[in-house]
């Protein structure tokens, strides 16, 4: 039998789907990255000193580590899988993907769609319909 994973990503959180006959599997993986990283003195009171303030290559450089950071941990529950789906809203499944495919060299049939925010049982649903299919 085939292993079937399903992945509802964004910047802040994953789940994981993983199906077995009737019975599925979750996990969720939380990501430590903010959404936008934010200077560690971004204040207005007092003098501006250009040396304190770090730069925005710098902040974009650790958020950039950070989800990287993020997407390893989830790929690490997703190795074994022998159909995968990746869904889920904006440019996170694409990242996703893209550093599954760079990590892994496996012949993994890898399916992309987008979801929007969804509860638990709804991104269960919705990948077990998938591979219903």
């Amino acid at each position: 039998m085939k292993k079937q994973i399903g992945v509802w990503v964004d910047h802040r959180e994953a789940i994981v789907v993983t199906l077995s006959g009737a019975d599925a599997e979750t996990t969720r993986i939380l990501s430590n990255s903010e959404s936008q990283p934010r200077r560690a003195s971004d204040h207005t009171s007092g003098s501006f000193e250009p040396q304190q303030v770090q730069s925005d290559d710098t902040r974009e450089r650790k958020h950039v580590a950070e989800l990287n950071h993020f997407y390893d941990e989830v790929i690490s529950h997703l190795q074994t899988a022998d159909s995968l789906l990746i869904c889920g809203p904006g440019e996170a499944r694409m990242e996703l993907k893209k550093r599954l495919e760079a990590k892994s060299k496996s012949g993994t049939e890898i399916t992309l769609k987008a979801a929007d925010s969804m509860s638990e049982p709804q991104i269960v649903a919705m990948i077990r319909e998938h591979f219903q299919s």
